[in-house]
C-alpha cells in the first residue's frame, strides 16, 4: 500500500465520524441556554458562528476558552480549514455573479457583481446608485443562465429611497412576475447607525431561511456621517464602520452571497490636481474592506451614466457607459 493510500485509509474514519449539525444547539459545547444567549447577540446559524471572533461571543457572557471551542466546532462542521491554492481555485468555482443589466458594466467588473465580496457604488446624489441596487435586487432572482442566482435579496435602506413601484417596472421588463419578485425582497429601513448595525448582526437567520444571495445596504455611510460629526467623533465612527463592514463580509462569505453597498461622497481638497473631484465617505476603512469600488457619475445625454472602476483585487481600472431608463439599467444604444 502506498503512503498516500495509507494516509487516506487513516483519514477515512474521521470522515465517516463527521456529524452533520443543523442547528447551533447541536454543536458541542452549545446547549439550549448558550444558544439562546448567542441568538440574542445575532448568532442564529452555524455559518455565522464559524465566521465569528472570540471577542464577539464573549459579549454573550461566554468565556474565551469555551468561545474558541464553539467557533472551532462550527468551522469543522462547515469544513473551514487550510487549503492549497489548487483547492482554493476549486472553491472559487462556487462564486457566482449577478448581472447589472448592462453588458458594458458587467464587463468592467469582471462579469457582474461577485458573491463572497463587497462591491461599493459611490457617487453624488442622483447618480443612480439606488437604481443599481433596485436592479440588482430584481436580477438576482433570474436563473443563472440569464445572469442571476435564482435567490432572494436582503435590502437595508437608510435613506428611504426604496420604491416598490420601481421594482415592479424592472420585473415586468424582464418578464418576471412582479408579485413573486417583491415577495423575494426582504426589506428593512435603518433608522440610525446602531439600528443599521443591528440589522446586519441579526441577518443570518433571515438569509438562510429565505435563500438570500444578495445583501444590499443603501446607503452604508449616511447615518454614520450625520451622527458622528467632527474630528473628535471620527475614531468611534471608523471603529463602528469597520466592525459593521466586516460582519457584512462574513455574511457574504458564509452564505455565498453578494454584498453591495452604496456610499456618499465629499469634495476632494485637491480636485484641481485630480481626475476625480469627489471622494467616497468612510476613508481607508471602507476602501480596504470593499473589494470592488465603482464611481458612478452623470454624463452628457439623457439618462446616461459613466461607471469608473476605482479599485479591484485583480481587474484594471477602466470606464463603462450605460443608461438608466424606465426599464432599468441598460446598455447605451450606439448612435446611428
Amino acid at each position: 500500500m502506498s503512503p498516500r493510500d495509507k494516509k487516506a485509509e487513516a483519514e477515512q474514519p474521521e470522515r465517516e465520524d463527521r456529524k452533520v449539525y443543523l442547528k447551533i444547539e447541536d454543536l458541542p459545547s452549545v446547549g439550549n441556554a448558550t444558544a439562546a444567549k448567542l441568538k440574542e447577540i445575532g448568532f442564529s446559524t452555524i455559518e455565522s458562528l464559524a465566521t465569528a471572533t472570540i471577542a464577539e461571543l464573549a459579549a454573550a457572557g461566554i468565556g474565551e476558552k469555551r468561545a474558541a471551542e464553539i467557533i472551532a466546532s462550527a468551522r469543522k462542521a462547515i469544513e473551514i480549514s487550510w487549503v492549497t491554492a489548487r483547492d482554493l481555485a476549486e472553491l472559487k468555482k462556487s462564486v457566482g455573479r449577478i448581472t447589472t443589466g448592462s453588458k458594458a458594466l458587467d464587463k468592467l467588473i469582471g462579469g457582474g457583481v461577485e458573491t463572497q465580496t463587497i462591491t461599493e457604488f459611490f457617487g453624488e446624489f442622483g447618480s443612480g446608485k439606488s437604481q443599481l441596487c433596485h436592479q440588482l435586487a430584481v436580477n438576482v432572482q433570474l436563473p443563472p443562465e440569464r445572469g442571476g442566482l435564482a435567490g432572494g435579496a436582503l435590502y437595508i435602506d437608510s435613506e428611504n429611497t426604496f420604491r416598490i413601484e420601481r421594482i415592479v417596472q424592472m420585473a415586468k421588463f424582464l418578464g418576471l412576475n412582479p408579485d413573486q419578485v417583491v415577495e423575494r425582497i426582504i426589506y428593512a429601513e435603518a433608522y440610525n447607525s446602531d439600528h443599521q448595525i443591528l440589522l446586519v448582526e441579526k441577518a443570518d437567520k433571515v438569509i438562510k431561511e429565505n435563500n438570500i444571495r444578495l445583501i444590499i445596504v443603501d446607503s452604508l455611510t449616511a447615518h454614520f456621517r450625520s451622527e458622528y460629526a467632527g474630528r473628535q467623533s471620527l475614531p468611534e465612527r471608523q471603529q463602528k464602520l469597520n466592525k459593521h463592514m466586516h460582519k457584512l463580509l462574513r455574511l457574504a462569505r458564509a452564505f455565498n452571497a453578494a454584498a453591495v453597498v452604496t456610499n456618499q461622497v465629499m469634495a476632494r481638497p485637491d480636485e484641481y490636481f485630480s481626475a476625480m473631484s469627489v471622494l467616497p465617505v468612510g476613508g481607508h476603512i471602507v476602501g480596504h474592506t470593499s473589494h470592488t469600488r465603482i464611481y458612478i457619475r452623470k454624463a452628457v445625454g439623457k439618462n446616461t451614466r459613466i461607471a469608473r472602476l476605482i479599485s479591484s483585487p485583480y481587474l484594471p481600472e477602466g470606464e463603462a457607459i450605460f443608461k438608466i431608463t424606465e426599464n432599468g439599467v441598460e446598455d447605451l444604444e450606439e448612435e446611428t
